[in-house]
């Protein structure tokens, strides 16, 4: 590829999120396709230790202000050492959440001005963004249901923060349909992956990388 091709997959945890990146980047790499796979927050060594006081720190106080600038601090280390050398090597990237998170959780369900966590996320990635993005969408007890171990720091939140997070993320992708697209994740895995694949396919069609098969 003469360039590489960014792609992130979103959604409250519990909608099998981080499942369906997993089963993408098994399938693109088995096309013969070069794919970096990464996690925000995390990813890079200050990324790892935010990761680890934004999601499991509980003794540590915190505003949505603060919240949100560590998720950017870590997203920009994810830029600037892992996503930008490979999509200059010619790389699919596909991570595991980005800048739209920062707007849902702080802005839309935390308080904060949406409009104005998009401004910073562009200082941090020095406007890099994700030519797509896949939204999982559950109802939040469904979602809370599936998720098969203790909630994190912002999953403990209860029911009326994530029905806001999961409003937040459609509200979103009404606002800009053409690269936010939303994948009923209520099917089995397999189900949901064939949906995620078409709209990956369809992506990579559009800049000239034709995949053989299915």
């Amino acid at each position: 590829m003469p360039r590489g091709v960014f792609l992130t997959l979103d959604g409250l945890d519990g909608t099998g999120k981080s499942t369906q990146c997993k089963l993408l980047v098994e399938r693109l790499r088995s096309h013969g396709l070069e794919v970096t796979s990464c996690t925000d927050p995390g990813g890079t060594e200050l990324g790892a230790k935010l990761r680890e006081i934004l999601l499991f720190g509980r003794e540590i106080g915190m505003t949505p202000r603060a919240e949100a600038l560590l998720f950017m601090a870590s997203r920009a280390e994810l830029v600037e050492r892992i996503i930008r050398p490979a999509l200059a090597a010619g790389h699919i990237v596909v991570s595991d959440r980005f800048v739209l998170a920062n707007v849902v959780y702080q802005g839309h369900a935390g308080g904060l001005n949406p409009d104005d966590l998009w401004t910073v996320g562009h200082v941090a990635t020095d406007g890099l963004f994700p030519s797509l993005t896949l939204v999982f969408d559950l109802p939040p007890e469904v979602a809370a249901s599936r998720r098969g171990r203790a909630a994190d720091r912002l999953e403990s939140r209860g029911l009326e923060y994530q029905t806001k997070v999961r409003d937040g993320f459609l509200l979103e992708a009404r606002y800009n349909p053409e690269k936010l697209k939303v994948i009923d994740a209520t099917p089995e895995p397999n189900a949901v992956h064939e949906a995620v694949w078409t709209e990956v396919r369809e992506l990579l069609k559009s800049r000239g990388v034709e995949v053989e098969g299915k």
